[in-house]
């Protein structure tokens, strides 16, 4: 392989890198964001029943004061989560992240490919060059529309990558999927 095809690999491989740790990151984001919309309406219906109760508590002459206490924090407390909820929609910013994760895991995948195709060798410096700027314009249009990620997502799309092994697999998981005449290990 020529210096300039060796040059070539290196940043499409920092670029694959770059791009494997952004899908799983927006994959850990939708996550995250989907267990936190999940805890706040169980949250909100703990409350309402609550606040219903205590209402109802208020029919009885020994409950009324302490119903009524109850009843005007919980409803006060219920009251700034949905308006947090209102402004603030989690279910639809987690489904933007796992939109854009699904465009950067095809990205990804082109990255793969061209860095396959560039070992192989089938082509020139020119194509393999033009097939990168094609695929940082794809990137850029993804990120352009992308919702940002934070600190808590990139560290647990770290530990998915490195620590759990997503996305690496070894040759005998990989020959489970395939017909015997793919296999490797026989």
């Amino acid at each position: 392989m020529s210096n300039g095809l060796n040059i070539l690999e290196g940043e499409l491989r920092e670029c694959f890198g770059r791009v494997t740790y952004t899908h799983k990151t927006h994959e850990k984001c939708a996550d995250l964001l989907l267990r936190k919309h999940r805890r706040i309406k169980i949250l909100q219906i703990i409350l309402s029943a609550i606040v219903t109760g205590g209402i109802l508590g208020t029919l009885s002459e020994e409950l009324r004061t302490i119903s009524t206490i109850v009843s005007v924090i919980l409803s006060t407390i219920l009251l700034a989560l949905n308006a947090y909820t209102k402004d603030y929609d989690l279910g639809q910013i987690a489904q933007k992240h796992r939109q854009t994760g699904t465009e950067l895991w095809r990205i990804r995948e082109k990255y793969l490919d061209l860095l396959t195709d560039l070992r192989i060798g089938d082509s020139d410096l020119g194509a393999y060059r033009e097939r990168r700027e094609k695929l940082a314009d794809d990137l850029h249009a993804v990120y352009a529309g992308a919702p940002s990620t934070d600190s808590k997502a990139y560290q647990e799309a770290q530990k998915a990558l490195k620590v759990n092994e997503d996305m690496t697999f070894s040759d005998n998981e990989i020959d489970a999927f395939l017909p015997k005449e793919l296999k490797r290990n026989i």
